[in-house]
């Protein structure tokens, strides 16, 4: 017997418990028929609410997450972000100890930061090396290596961190394929992004 049998079984023995207390009352056939109907329509939501757990799950997760009731971590430590009205994944990470928000950028090499971020958050930037030369959606840009003492983006620590800074970034700052890649996985359903630690 598999567990939908067994579901549907258990639920028509309830119904059938249901209408048999409906007709000792004795009452008269209209009220008995509201209260039948009243229970079908609990049994019925019951069920739906059953069948479709995991992904009223996934709705309530992201409502919250949207609303700010949780911080888009699941108890596993699966980190889920939602897409923004603007249509990217962005997060709120910490840089050595400062808040600093990302957009996840899957098409970015290598995670950078604005020249702005990177002073409020104390980035030793290397000043005396060559500027690296990258593509960017606006063009070419030059870049300073730099390494992030902390990186944290909810439960995923990185320590030495590498990035690039430039001021032709303006406030953007782009979480890229070097932090993507050291995750064991990451996924986009739908409109939420998933990071696996």
């Amino acid at each position: 017997m598999t567990d939908d049998t067994g579901s549907l079984i258990y639920a028509v023995l309830l119904l059938v418990l249901v209408a048999s207390s409906l007709f000792a009352r004795r009452l008269p056939l209209g009220e008995t028929l509201k209260m039948a109907l009243t229970w079908v329509l609990i049994f019925a939501a019951s069920f739906v609410v059953f069948t479709f757990r995991s992904d009223l799950k996934i709705v309530w997760d992201r409502v919250a997450t949207e609303m700010g009731l949780n911080d888009g971590l699941q108890e596993d430590g699966t980190l889920r972000l939602p897409r923004d009205p603007n249509g990217h994944f962005s997060v709120v990470a910490t840089v050595n100890g400062e808040d600093v928000r990302f957009m996840v950028d899957s098409g970015a090499t290598t995670t950078s930061m604005s020249l702005a971020a990177a002073k409020a958050a104390n980035v030793d930037i290397d000043a005396s090396g060559f500027p690296v030369v990258v593509e960017t959606a606006n063009g070419t840009a030059e870049m300073q290596r730099a390494r992030l003492e902390r990186l944290n983006v909810g439960p995923i620590k990185r320590q030495d961190f590498p990035v690039l800074v430039s001021d032709t970034l303006g406030d953007t700052n782009l979480l890229g394929m070097n932090f993507l890649n050291t995750l064991k996985g990451w996924r986009v359903e739908g409109d939420t992004l998933v990071l696996n630690p």
